[in-house]
């Protein structure tokens, strides 16, 4: 059984105890110095709030709704029965049945997975439907919400060419719109996604397990920790460069002072020399000159660096705002909210074509007014007017950006010219009072010209001073100016080299309770993930071990334990691609099970694929204990799981999707395959208008596939359970079988290759003789009604006689909705 994770103060399902909680108590336990322990209550980042919190209530699908989408052309709904239970959705490879599921995948998330690493141009011209160019592309899920079951409808609709050209609406049962986010929580969807696409497995062939591993730490809720671990990483981080960077300004400073002739820069290079420069010394040897004059050098100094407006900046912002502006004329005069309106009014008359039988318009009455011309051309007349309102939208947002781009560039008055009556400080005022101006034109035409003005303003005043410093000091005095920055630098060095070493500490400490953390909220998930692997694989020579979790998010990775025959081994290379496959099953459920998931559906892509009988056999083990309390839908073409199912007897509903020309694809519920056997026979036989030469060489067949089949069924079950062949055993005996006596005795004597006469007679007497007329041609004359209904007969007795020598598989009522069971 695959049991739930345990709740306890740490489990993931229930927190009563805040990350950030459990990790400030430890911290209070610890023996870490007080400088350490308040820098990390420092970096600590506050507790977030759960964005699912107030969301509906548990998720389970209704229907699975596609048209004009991928496989499917004329607009095709998959009906699903409700509750919890095992559903196969089968079909032939290009059937159409993936497509419901990527349907499904794309309604709730706007994505479609499988695309997500695929070429552009290939998802371009895959999505939509090639034969039904004129049916408009839709995509939809019916879900049944809360505790209530309340119907809502997701739906997503194309009104472009292109894939991202769609809109998602959510819609209560009588159509009103309702807001997706508070049904279908977002972040749950990427931390406990129920979707399981056929390309997912494939990917674990790759190895590539950091988006699993990232989407696991936020479902632990340990995102707080990863943002801390990066924090404190950054603050080493910080300690190192502030550190090489006074290394790299001494040794520069050293060399350009021992080049001139002036014993203060001789005094200044023995300052700076030895492995640690005397920062005293150089604060000594530049306090040297008067306040005063000290004070007059440091505002010459700020003026030399003085720098204005870019006008390189300033003109590229101007022209993009004059452009935009242009550009946005029409869209002020309101055409993008004209070009909505007159959408909104062409898509309800559209609508009401589509539920009105009659083509007459509503509004003036005139008879055939809204025929299928005027459709298509109201339909080209939407997306032209979606496009416009788009294209305006679009402008006059390009405005605001603009607009927006040309006050980032307009820097306010520095602190230190803010008090002045200068020239300059009334042109720089100027400057900033552009950032007030709104109007484009006005804002280009005066921001442009007083940027000239403060420009032209900054130049001279920075020629002048630096003119002015020159003569103070000569040589020494930009030396003296370079030697004040420095002692900024290397203050902030030493102050660095003083914290490292807590820091370090902090680090090193965050890093084991990091791991604790994560391995005691992560050990639930892996001992699930291994109770699914044994069931899948319990005849493997690969065992699954631990399941770990290594660094942090956007570097981290999920580690695997995996022996073969007690040897340890790396998965990727001892494992084949049906025992990757039952890896990506044994991680992906757990995750998608998680307690707090509000999903109770999950959707499954061709699992079966690469898998050998007995994975075939545990898989369906695995998926009927899930559905005991969740709707599990499985898409394959691989007829082995029903067969698993059948010999399990699980109680599965199973829905066939069938392709016709065009892309028209259907979908029937599947009864049991002998009844459905007979059924066909009975109607043939009850049709009074079959032409006798059909009847009779049709109807003899069809009698025989309904025993062949009940002979295949009770064949599986005994050498199975009497004989105890393994899958693959039974799979070879009943393919090295090929006629209707074959089959008898494979289910009977257990043997094809024996004589079953006699075994036929004693479950059913005239039994041989029935199975020689499907082939001798006995049967062949069934002149009347009741002859037909005779063969029928006899057929279904000898089929329930078969049946009942075996175990006869048990039967259970079909769902309400009239869904098939086996």
């Amino acid at each position: 059984m695959i049991h739930p994770p345990q709740t306890s103060a740490d489990s993931p399902a229930d927190h009563p105890v805040s990350v950030r909680e459990l990790l400030l108590a430890r911290l209070d336990g610890s023996d870490l110095p007080q400088e350490v322990r308040s820098l990390l209550r420092k970096l600590l980042p506050g507790e977030r709030a759960r964005s699912s919190e107030g969301r509906a209530g548990p998720v389970q699908l209704r229907s699975i709704t596609a048209a004009g989408w991928r496989g499917i052309g004329p607009r095709t709904v998959l009906e699903l029965p409700p509750g919890p239970g095992l559903v196969v959705v089968a079909g032939p490879n290009g059937s159409g049945k993936s497509s419901f599921a990527e349907a499904a995948e794309t309604a709730l998330t706007g994505r479609n997975s499988r695309w997500d690493k695929r070429r552009a141009g290939d998802w371009k011209q895959g999505w939509r439907n090639l034969h039904s160019p004129d049916v408009e592309p839709e995509v939809s899920v019916e879900l049944s919400v809360g505790g209530h079951g309340e119907p809502v409808t997701v739906r997503r609709t194309w009104y472009g060419a292109k894939v991202d050209e769609a809109r998602t609406r959510a819609e209560g049962p009588d159509g009103s719109e309702q807001e997706l986010d508070e049904i279908v929580d977002a972040d749950a969807l990427d931390l406990a996604r129920p979707f399981l696409p056929y390309s997912e497995l494939g990917s674990m062939i790759n190895g590539t397990l950091s988006d699993l591993h990232d989407a696991f730490f936020k479902l632990l809720g340990l995102e707080l920790l990863a943002e801390l671990d990066e924090r404190v990483k950054d603050a080493v981080s910080e300690c190192e460069k502030a550190d090489k960077h006074e290394k790299q300004r001494t040794e520069q400073l050293r060399g350009e002072l021992a080049e001139l002739d002036d014993p203060r820069a001789r005094d200044a290079v023995e300052a700076l020399s030895g492995s640690r420069p005397d920062t005293g010394r150089v604060r000594a040897l530049l306090a040297s000159r008067s306040p005063a004059a000290e004070a007059e050098l440091a505002g010459l100094r700020r003026q030399a660096g003085l720098t204005g407006p870019d006008l390189r900046e300033v003109s590229g912002a101007v022209t993009r705002l004059r452009e935009a502006a242009a550009g946005a004329e029409d869209a002020r005069h309101g055409s993008a909210e004209n070009a909505r309106r007159l959408a909104m009014l062409l898509e309800a008359a559209l609508d009401h074509r589509r539920r009105s039988p009659s083509p007459d318009c509503p509004v003036c009455g005139n008879a055939g007014q809204l025929d299928q011309a005027w459709a298509e051309r109201a339909r080209a007349e939407v997306e032209r007017l979606q496009r416009e309102a788009v294209e305006a939208e679009a402008a006059l947002q390009e405005v605001t950006k603009a607009r927006q781009a040309l006050h980032d560039v307009i820097e306010p008055v520095p602190a230190w010219l803010q008090t002045h009556d200068s020239p300059l400080a009334k042109l720089w005022r100027q400057w900033a009072r552009c950032r007030s101006i709104t109007d484009p034109a006005e804002l280009a035409g005066r921001a442009e010209r007083a940027a000239v003005a403060l420009d032209e303003a900054c130049r001279q005043v920075r020629e002048d001073s630096v003119r002015r410093l020159a003569d103070q000091d000569g040589e020494w005095q930009p030396m003296a100016v370079r030697l004040t920055d420095w002692l900024s630098v290397a203050e902030a060095a030493e102050a660095a080299r003083a914290r490292r070493p807590h820091v370090n500490k902090a680090r090193a400490w965050l890093r084991t309770v990091i791991n604790e953390l994560r391995d005691e909220r992560l050990r639930p998930f892996a001992e699930r993930s291994q109770e699914v692997w044994q069931q899948l694989c319990e005849h493997s020579s690969v065992t699954l071990g631990s399941v770990t979790l290594a660094g942090t998010p956007g570097r981290g990775r999920v580690e695997l334990g995996v022996t073969v025959d007690d040897m340890s081994a790396p998965a990727y290379s001892v494992m084949s691609q049906g025992e990757l496959h039952s890896l990506a099953l044994s991680l992906f459920l757990p995750r998608a099970t998680h307690e707090a998931s509000p999903f109770g559906f999950l959707v499954i892509d061709d699992p079966v694929q690469s898998m050998d009988p007995e994975k075939v056999e545990g898989l369906a083990r695995v998926l009927d204990t899930v559905a005991k309390d969740r709707q599990v839908i499985v898409f394959t073409h691989d007829t082995r799981l029903q067969q698993a199912i059948d010999h399990l007897g699980i109680r599965t509903t199973v829905l066939r999707v069938t392709r016709q020309t065009d892309s028209v694809v259907a979908v029937e519920t599947v009864t049991d395959p002998v009844d459905q056997a007979l059924s066909e026979a009975r109607a043939i036989s009850l049709d009074r208008w079959v032409p006798q030469d059909v009847a009779d060489r049709v109807l003899p067949a069809m009698c025989r596939g309904a025993v062949e089949v009940a002979c295949l069924m009770t064949a599986r079950r005994r050498l199975r359970d009497e004989h105890g062949l393994s899958l693959r055993e039974v799979e070879e005996r009943i393919v090295s079988v090929d006629r209707t006596k074959e089959y008898a005795a494979l289910a009977l004597l257990g043997d094809g290759k024996q004589n079953a006469q006699s075994a036929v007679e004693r479950i059913r007497q005239g039994g041989w003789k029935l199975i020689e007329s499907f082939n001798s041609g006995t049967h062949c004359a069934l002149p009347t009604v009741d002859d037909r209904r005779q063969l029928v007969s006899d057929t279904q007795a000898l089929v329930k006689a078969i049946l009942r020598s075996g175990t006869v598989l048990t039967r259970v009522p079909a769902p309400a909705n009239g869904g098939g069971t086996r």
